[in-house]
């Protein structure tokens, strides 16, 4: 979160008025209520061996931590930084387009890896909740590191080859994001839910273009909500990490 800070920080150029901080805060606790319950429930994966049938709105909330645009303001942010609008318009786009590309790709080529060597759910499950609990233990760690040298860094130009790294990949399409997708798709009854969870997919993708564009207006706001929200939804993925450790660890009979 540290560097969240330092990214709206660098960019902010109004302070946001005193009554807008007040509003913020219990928007963000709200936010964090409503969220937690979804994200624990959607941590459920039990053994392949039934069929397995996720509610929409857990499918939903895993995609969104996992694809959302939290993770996405403070680099973008710092990309795109001295730039004018066109310039971050076109950024934004195309990064979205390039991961769009690319989730679009995993899903396709997902199903056809898993028969192809033969890997067990439960297993993919495994790796995209130890990688995900890796991260998200990194990224809380990182609130207690000193803040260290503050020196003027040098910041590439922002070009395609921003959008589409390390924009595009791995912040918008993380490796853990990619496993779920795929989980999902494989444990979906039929055409029309694998339908449905693309059509999710593309919701957040939009969702991720609109943050990115209006990211630059809205950081007031911003250096309020994200510190706030950002350290409950760290928490929870570490702990969302843990639960889909131990459930694929039951699926196999482990434990």
């Amino acid at each position: 979160m540290q560097q969240i800070r330092r990214s709206l920080t660098k960019m902010r150029k109004h302070p946001g008025p005193g009554w807008l901080t007040h509003l913020v805060v219990p928007l963000a606790l709200g936010a964090g209520l409503v969220v937690i319950p979804e994200i624990t429930q959607a941590a459920n994966i039990t053994a392949p061996s039934t069929q397995i049938q996720f509610p929409l709105g857990q499918v939903f909330t895993f995609l969104f931590l996992m694809l959302g645009p939290f993770k996405i303001i403070a680099p973008f942010a710092e990309i795109t930084r001295g730039a004018d609008a066109g310039v971050t318009r076109r950024i934004a786009i195309q990064a979205t387009f390039f991961a769009s590309v690319a989730l679009l790709i995993a899903a396709v080529l997902g199903d056809r890896i898993l028969g192809s060597y033969n890997i067990p759910l439960p297993v993919l499950a495994l790796s995209a909740g130890v990688i995900l609990f890796l991260v998200a233990l990194q990224n809380i760690l990182k609130q207690f590191t000193p803040p260290g040298d503050s020196g003027a860094s040098s910041v590439p130009a922002p070009s395609v080859q921003s959008a589409m790294t390390p924009l595009a990949f791995p912040t918008i399409v993380t490796p853990y994001g990619i496993a779920a997708l795929v989980v999902f798709l494989s444990f979906s009854a039929d055409l029309q839910m694998q339908l449905t969870i693309g059509a999710m997919v593309l919701a957040v993708m939009l969702l991720n273009l609109v943050v990115m564009l209006t990211v630059q207006k809205m950081l007031p706001v911003l250096s309020v909500l994200l510190p706030i929200l950002g350290a409950v939804i760290g928490v929870v993925q570490v702990a969302l990490g843990l639960q889909i450790i131990n459930n694929s660890l039951n699926a196999m009979g482990i434990l």
